[in-house]
């Protein structure tokens, strides 16, 4: 096998939430981080919470409000 293919595995990286949780993963990169974990996402919680990329959600939204109103 040839030396040096791979990339150095990191068996204490850190991972951090937006929500401000940190848990250590297995990683080639030393530090990870994300917008949902085991301790927001809703799934687990049983809370919606609506992650809004973009503000898609608004324009989704103003959409269904100018459909109501167009059907009026």
């Amino acid at each position: 096998m040839k030396k040096g293919t791979h990339p150095t595995y990191h068996a204490d990286a850190t991972a951090k939430c937006s929500c401000g949780h940190t848990f250590k993963i297995g990683s080639t990169v030393k530090a990870v981080t994300t917008d949902l974990c085991s301790q927001c996402h809703p799934f687990y919680t049983g809370k919606q919470k609506l992650v809004d990329t973009a503000g898609r959600v608004d324009k989704f939204r103003a959409r269904q409000e100018a459909a109501k109103k167009a059907a009026k």
